[in-house]
């Protein structure tokens, strides 16, 4: 199903930092979103964007599924943490300008304490790319980062 929401409406990232193009699907434990490749992308050199960025594409895909989660409950998105990545692979060093990135993300476990695991891949017209991430959402964001630095 394609997602009513634009991206601004479910990831806390703003300006150029938020790094997704569009939410092009959902269901109940997966999203699909893209990335344009373009000369303003963040993170961008003469050659393009490194590879490694994936993995923050990845993560905001998953932040977008997080957050479509508290929309359909009428609820706002909330912050989230990616706390690690395993087997991270990408065909390329380098993203190139123009390359059309489709990301899906797959949650394969969720506890309790807000602790979620996602199968993710990466894949354009000539690379491909596949992690395994795991993230944390605690139920009041703002909260945790104020305990965590006392």
């Amino acid at each position: 199903m394609k997602s009513e929401y634009q991206v601004a409406d479910l990831v806390p990232h703003s300006g150029q930092m938020s790094l997704l193009t569009e939410i092009t699907g959902y269901g109940d434990d997966w999203l699909t979103a893209q990335v344009t490749i373009n000369e303003n992308s963040i993170f961008a050199d003469a050659r393009g964007v490194p590879s490694w960025v994936g993995l923050e594409y990845l993560a905001q895909a998953i932040g977008a599924f997080a957050g479509l989660q508290e929309r359909l409950k009428g609820e706002a998105p909330k912050l989230g943490f990616l706390l690690g990545t395993r087997k991270y692979i990408c065909s390329k060093d380098y993203f190139v300008q123009g390359d059309q990135l489709v990301l899906k993300v797959i949650r394969n476990m969720q506890a309790e304490n807000g602790l979620s695991a996602f199968e993710c891949h990466l894949q354009g017209s000539d690379v491909t790319a596949s992690a395994s991430l795991n993230v944390f959402q605690p139920e009041d964001g703002e909260q945790f980062l104020k305990d965590a630095s006392e």
